[in-house]
C-alpha cells in the first residue's frame, strides 16, 4: 500500500516561490510511488509559475505510479484550473 503524504500549500504560489515549492515537492515525493495530497486550504493565489509546479509534480506522480490529489481548493483558484484546462486532468476534491 502506497504511503500517503499531505503537503500544505502556501498562501501565494508565484514566480517568487514556485521553484522552491517545486523542489520541496520533488524531494517529498521521492520515486513518485506515494499518494500525495496537496492541501490548498491556505492558498489564495496561484500564478502560471505555480500551475507549472502542480503540473510538473502531477506528471511525475503519474509516471511513478503514485497519485496527486488537490483538496480545499478555493472557488477563485478552481476557476483558474477550469480556465486553463487543468481541471480536466487534475484530481480536485
Amino acid at each position: 500500500m502506497a504511503e500517503k503524504v499531505v503537503y500544505k500549500l502556501r498562501e501565494r504560489v508565484d514566480a517568487n516561490n514556485a521553484q522552491e515549492i517545486q523542489k520541496e515537492l520533488d524531494e517529498l515525493t521521492g520515486d513518485a510511488s506515494i499518494n500525495l495530497t496537496i492541501d490548498f486550504a491556505d492558498n489564495k493565489y496561484i500564478s502560471s509559475a505555480g500551475l507549472r509546479t502542480i503540473l510538473f509534480i502531477q506528471k511525475k506522480m503519474k509516471k511513478g505510479g503514485g497519485t496527486e490529489t488537490l483538496i480545499n481548493v478555493s472557488d477563485a483558484v478552481k476557476e483558474i484550473f477550469d480556465v486553463t484546462g487543468y481541471s480536466r486532468f487534475l484530481a480536485i476534491e
